[in-house]
């Protein structure tokens, strides 16, 4: 088969593409043939060597996100056929790669009104933004909700599920095509944040309350500024963030308001597995809708890395072997 292999840390280009045997697997394991892997930003740091502790062990395949069609089933799997359409949430062997092994409990059924590409956009983006808005944020029905950067992965499933969940929705990108797509996903209000006193005019579409809870994908950026457009009781959850961030504490405790933040790698199979019963349940119900930017051949992730690297994401960069 063919998987994409890093050998060193370093820039997009340590990306190769290489072959190797067929995995099989092992009690409780399932391998899927992969028809489409999704990219996270995530993914970039590691290659770069920059994620901290998390940096993998080199060398290694990159990804945790797929969806395709289960090939093989080892030992005390009995659930689950060949040929069942299916995503992952999270992978063993890397899903950049024609062939992915996962514990069974990190794979979901994918219904047949999802495309693979599609089913590669739920991992990371959806699971992020369940955990931030329902497990950490705890938002409420008639709540406002900023999203930063909600023309991305992350955004986008943001977006749908806070309109699920009865929410008043205010969401930011950096582009004139990405306010177009927030729009198009259901946002009540769309700021381009580059506008000049964007700030200003999120704080007043909320009719000077502000956020009841903001989504933060850049906190090195914005944190500082998300203070002062939160309401009383507000809350703010860091999903991204590219360096040091400085902030004003009075700006909380004037509102008493809390920074909360999170990393997916924190939650246990068991509770992602609940996640996904959710996601699941969405997608079933039609009101999850995964978008996808961009579909490139496995052989061009580097390109893939270079295209979520830089601003102005519209929807999910996806793989397909």
């Amino acid at each position: 088969m063919k998987r994409i292999r890093v050998h060193a840390y370093g820039g997009p280009e340590v990306l190769a593409i290489e072959e190797a045997e067929l995995p099989e697997p092992g009690p409780g394991e399932v391998l899927i043939r992969v028809k489409a892997a999704g990219v996270n930003p995530y993914e970039t740091y590691a290659r770069a060597g920059s994620y901290g502790a998390r940096n993998p062990t080199l060398p290694y395949t990159p990804g945790s996100d797929a969806a395709g069609t289960v090939e093989a089933v080892g030992k005390g799997v009995a659930d689950l056929a060949p040929g069942e359409r299916v995503f992952a949430m999270g992978t063993l062997s890397g899903s950049y790669a024609e062939f992915a092994l996962c514990e069974r409990i990190r794979v979901q059924s994918l219904p047949s009104s999802i495309s693979f590409a599609q089913g590669a956009a739920l991992f990371v983006p959806y699971a992020t933004a369940y955990r931030a808005l329902f497990q950490l944020a705890r938002i409420a029905p008639g709540e406002t909700l900023l999203v930063h950067g909600a023309s991305g992965g992350v955004g986008i499933a943001a977006l749908q599920f806070a309109r699920a969940a009865g929410l008043i929705v205010i969401g930011t990108a950096g582009t004139d095509r990405g306010v177009e797509l927030i729009k198009q996903q259901g946002a009540h209000h769309a700021v381009n944040h580059h506008a000049p006193e964007y700030q200003a005019k999120i704080v007043e579409l909320t009719q000077g309350r502000g956020a009841n809870a903001i989504l933060e994908v850049l906190a090195n950026v914005n944190l500082g500024h998300d203070l002062r457009m939160l309401a009383s009781g507000g809350r703010v959850v860091v999903i991204g963030s590219r360096g040091d961030a400085t902030i004003t504490p009075r700006d909380l405790m004037a509102r008493d308001a809390s920074i909360l933040a999170m990393t997916l790698w924190n939650v246990p199979a068991e509770g992602l597995q609940k996640i996904g019963w959710a996601i699941r349940a969405g997608l079933e119900k039609g009101f999850l809708n995964p978008v996808v930017g961009l579909e490139l051949p496995l052989a061009q992730a580097a390109e893939a890395h270079r295209r979520i690297a830089s601003p102005g994401a519209l929807g999910k960069v996806v793989l397909i072997p």
